[in-house]
């Protein structure tokens, strides 16, 4: 391969709302905002106002909850700690005017899994400020670590400013692009704790005033009975930010994660996300592309240890499509080259991109097939040479 046919090869698709000249299937929602993603295929399969600024709410939580996944996967935070529920914060979120709550009392202990039940299942809002506080001393310590773990995975357009998503003049907002982002990496970054907390159809923890019964509380994940294969996530509701939901769901190996958001009440929410995921399954479909550990192509090294490295691909890819559709897909190789030296087995350096009459472009990616170093000086020399005259 010349230097000329390999350095053009770097290209940038957008994964769009399904551009208007793409032969989507068709879907109309009366959410302000909505996004779906295939994870499976990396391919959106709905965009509308994905990158509007608006309020969480509850879907806030989301991110209190990864903070706490991924201090229990680092070893720094034990499921079976116990925390204690200080007065002043019981005093701050009870009543009817904080909202939801898991209806902890003062002095209690609890341990963090059931404080995550109370978060995931209950939507309690004095279970996050209680966990915050078990794990950073206060809230606005933990708020910070929540924002500086958002800045880490890529959340680019979301800021928190409380650990509940209480309202609080705009200091915290999200995108639905960033909370697909961030369910997405709930499930990829933390599979068993994602199957532990978030499927839950109810939970019990407090009594009730008087007669002492226990209170047991349903889940209110719109699609947990609704839709097969329904695992999480989070509603969200204030007067600001109306109904709205982080939802994901397995079918078949294709897990979708959608978000809506804005709309008027408890039973659209429902109807509307269970239209919306079942429209991804139903209307789309994988189609296979490339088995795991094939290689498709060949590539140039500059100034490597090696002059060549073969192109392979990570996982199964597979590319989502209209639903029937799917037959006469073309893929072609992109990358930046010649690929410059060195880098390691397994590093992402070219996408497969795919296309055809009735999609978007998708793009897969391509990792190395083996390390390559960086060249010495007689190999640098010996590639100077046939770049001059014309041999490389």
């Amino acid at each position: 391969m010349t230097r000329s046919k390999i350095a053009l090869l770097s290209a940038v698709f957008l994964m769009a709302a399904i551009p208007a000249e793409a032969a989507a299937p068709p879907f109309d929602t009366p959410a302000p905002v909505a996004f779906l993603k295939d994870l499976s295929s990396g391919a959106i399969l709905y965009a509308k106002n994905p990158d509007l600024r608006m309020p969480p709410a509850s879907m806030a939580k989301m991110m209190t909850v990864y903070v706490a996944f991924d201090l229990i996967k680092k070893g720094e935070l034990k499921l079976d700690a116990m925390a204690t529920v200080r007065p002043e914060t019981w005093k701050q979120w009870h009543g009817p005017s904080a909202g939801s709550t898991m209806f902890l009392s003062p002095g209690e202990q609890v341990s963090v899994a059931n404080l995550l039940f109370g978060i995931v299942t209950l939507s309690g809002n004095d279970a996050c400020v209680v966990l915050a506080e078990h794990i950073s001393g206060t809230e606005q310590a933990f708020v910070a670590l929540m924002n500086r773990r958002a800045k880490e995975m890529g959340l680019t357009n979301s800021h928190f400013g409380t650990s509940n998503g209480w309202p609080d003049g705009g200091v915290t907002y999200v995108t639905a692009r960033d909370l697909a982002t961030l369910a997405e990496r709930t499930i990829e970054d933390h599979p068993k704790l994602y199957k532990t907390f978030y499927s839950r159809p109810n939970f019990t923890w407090g009594k009730t005033m008087g007669s002492g019964q226990a209170i047991t509380q349903a889940n209110r994940d719109p699609l947990l009975g609704r839709v097969a294969g329904a695992d999480g996530l989070k509603t969200g509701h204030t007067e600001e930010a109306g109904f709205g939901f982080t939802g994901s769901a397995e079918q078949n190996g294709r897990r979708l994660v959608m978000v809506m958001s804005g709309l008027t009440s408890f039973n659209q929410r429902i109807d509307q996300s269970v239209s919306f995921m079942n429209w991804g399954f139903r209307a789309w479909q994988s189609k296979p592309v490339v088995p795991k550990g094939r290689k498709v192509q060949v590539a140039e090294v500059q100034l490597g240890d090696e002059r060549e490295v073969g192109l392979v691909a990570p996982k199964d890819l597979v590319v989502t499509v209209p639903a029937g559709l799917g037959s006469d897909l073309k893929t072609k190789v992109v990358y930046q080259g010649p690929i410059k030296a060195p880098f390691k087995k397994g590093d992402h350096i070219a996408d497969l991109v795919v296309s055809g009459p009735d999609m978007a472009p998708q793009k897969l990616p391509l990792v190395a097939d083996q390390d390559v170093g960086t060249a010495g000086f007689f190999d640098r020399m010996m590639a100077g040479l046939r770049w001059l005259f014309g041999l490389a």
